[in-house]
């Protein structure tokens, strides 16, 4: 509850009630629910829009405040870490000590002051009427004060100010001006090579806002299709992606809403497309995604599968998220199967399938300009807690697949020890096992490296950073 308004200090000047903006209000709602929930903004922003564009009256939004409500948000997550430097310079306390409630109301204000083009008093104002609202006048002046040291500033001044210089501290200095932990800039720079310049467009590349990419499932929808929605270009890679420049609704899409198309990643379309096209020796009539959800690859896949006449069968041990993986199959016009079950206990016998996919649990940081607030949440020591598990869903995928078959290992992190450490290790465990290249299998795209791996980039190929190895059994 507010607290009551307090009595101006000049004479004759009214209180001045706070206006209830409800951008900021959706903004600051959006953000208490990643904070306390540990929710994704992903997931939390779009019911909050729909209901805000649903609307009578004022409160209604347009096209136009679900974009600022959008940037608000994503803007804010992105670039934290920075914005928690600046906030530590303009305050007395660690920011620890900071009520989360107030540290979000400060960072959307820092956002709005360092980030965008509102005008410094818009951005201010704006920010403690928000403060009032949902914080009370007490603690909306304490939000007044440290933005009026903000302003005194651009974002470029302060990064001078708050950022150690880079030949002191390499790593410290990129965490800050970039925003990412700096464990995290170690791991992405030890997984990338080479020198500054490409870890810093790494790092850019993950505070930019995605493209949306839809894919066309084949035998159900095409990219001509797709392609006469507003702002849509061809992918750059996949033969089935479809870029939307301007963002849109993808679920205002026909072939979208009715699951002849999906949203997809160029880069988890490659890992499937790759998977596909593999060399085999021998029959090529069963097919596994053994790590199914939430059943993007798996839809690819089975569409795939159905030319040549195979079956999919997509298994996911957590049984909502399997039946994601349905619903993201149904339709598919050839034979398809979905299951729940543990993928390091499988139900079915060894070596039954042709070609299998491990898409395995892992960080997350391939996504993290999709995802932004995953890279606050992370730890190194989660990498410990996925480690066995991505090496016994490997040692799965070999014993499943009959000797002449194609497994394929892919995360969404290009961490080294979720990549090739991983596979590595199991190939000393599986001499009758060898890597086969997978450069050859994504035409056209390219800094690929020296294989026989292959490692995507935001940067260079404006995809998540998904990692893939293709290992052929051959005894």
């Amino acid at each position: 509850m507010s607290e009551q308004p307090q009595r101006p200090r000049k004479p004759g000047k009214p209180y001045r009630r706070p206006q209830k903006d409800p951008v900021r209000l959706l903004a600051f709602e959006a953000l208490r629910a990643v904070d306390e929930r540990d929710a994704y903004a992903n997931l939390v922003l779009p019911p909050l829009l729909r209901k805000a564009r649903e609307k009578e009256g004022p409160e209604k939004f347009d096209g136009r405040d679900a974009a600022l409500a959008t940037e608000l948000v994503y803007g804010t997550l992105r670039r934290q870490g920075t914005y928690d430097a600046v906030i530590s310079a303009c305050v007395d306390r660690p920011l620890r000590e900071v009520d989360p409630p107030v540290l979000d109301v400060l960072s959307l204000g820092v956002h709005q002051l360092l980030g965008t083009r509102i005008p410094t008093h818009a951005a201010v104002s704006a920010s403690v009427d928000l403060a009032r609202v949902v914080l009370g006048d007490g603690r909306a002046k304490f939000v007044n004060a440290v933005l009026r040291k903000v302003a005194q500033h651009d974002l470029d001044e302060w990064i001078e100010k708050v950022a150690p210089p880079y030949d002191d501290d390499p790593e410290d200095h990129l965490a800050v001006v970039h925003s990412h932990p700096r464990w995290v800039v170690s791991a992405l720079w030890d997984s990338l090579g080479g020198g500054r310049a490409g870890i810093e467009d790494l790092l850019e590349a993950d505070n930019e806002r995605p493209e949306v990419t839809l894919v066309a499932r084949p035998g159900r929808a095409t990219t001509e299709e797709l392609l006469r929605e507003d702002a849509a270009v061809a992918g750059r890679w996949s033969p089935y992606a479809v870029r939307l420049t301007e963002g849109g609704e993808p679920g205002a899409i026909d072939a979208v809403r009715d699951g002849r198309a999906g949203v997809q990643d160029e880069g988890s379309q490659l890992v499937a497309l790759a998977l596909a096209a593999a060399p085999l020796d021998g029959p090529d009539t069963k097919w596994l995604d053994g790590c199914a959800g939430p059943g993007g690859k798996a839809a690819l896949l089975a569409a795939l599968a159905a030319e040549r006449g195979a079956l999919l069968l997509a298994s996911e041990k957590q049984p909502h998220r399997a039946g994601l993986v349905a619903k993201a199959l149904a339709g598919n016009p050839g034979p398809s199967q979905v299951i729940a079950a543990d993928g390091t206990r499988p139900p079915w016998r060894p070596g039954s399938f042709d070609r299998v996919l491990m898409d395995v649990p892992c960080t997350g940081l391939g996504a993290l300009r999709r995802r932004p607030e995953a890279r606050w949440r992370r730890r190194p020591e989660d990498l410990d807690g996925f480690a066995p598990l991505q090496r016994g869903l490997l040692r799965t995928a070999l014993e499943s697949v009959r000797v002449g078959g194609v497994v394929g290992y892919a995360t969404c992190s290009p961490h080294l020890a979720e990549t090739r450490a991983v596979v590595s290790d199991i190939l000393k465990q599986y001499p009758q096992a060898e890597l086969i290249d997978a450069r050859p299998l994504l035409p056209g795209v390219p800094a690929l490296g020296e294989g026989p791996d292959v490692q995507l980039w935001p940067h260079l190929h404006g995809t998540d950073a998904m990692y893939l190895a293709l290992i052929r059994k051959t005894g």
